[in-house]
């Protein structure tokens, strides 16, 4: 098996979807050649400077993260504003996260996601 690379990618100025499109693609592995999909061949990737990324038009006071507990009236809405507040990081891991393809790789791909402020 050959080793795995690891990528550092600056967050300096880049927009939230377009930059964790970016490192998903790079967790499965798909920028390279020898991409196969059954096979776990993605990088490590490490991504800094995440408060310093940017948010486009007026989504810090529209766009709300919204979580289910599946009980009637268990709903949360929380504005992205207050989230990047409490942990910018856990905001960019879910935007990650949602764009991997949901199966067993999932885990093992987020995990080798490493978010520094």
């Amino acid at each position: 098996m050959q080793q795995r690379e690891h990528v550092t990618i600056d967050a300096t100025d880049k927009v939230l979807g377009r930059l964790a499109t970016q490192v998903a693609l790079i967790l499965m592995g798909k920028n390279r050649a020898t991409y196969i999909p059954r096979i776990d061949a993605g990088a490590h990737v490490r991504v800094t400077n995440i408060d310093k990324m940017k948010y486009t038009g007026k989504k810090l006071e529209q766009k709300e993260l919204i979580h289910h507990s599946f009980h009637p009236g268990g709903i949360k809405r929380i504005p992205l504003k207050r989230a990047l507040e409490a942990d910018s990081r856990k905001v960019f891991a879910r935007a990650v996260s949602k764009m991997l393809p949901r199966n067993t790789h999932r885990s093992a791909r987020m995990a080798r996601l490493i978010i520094e402020k």
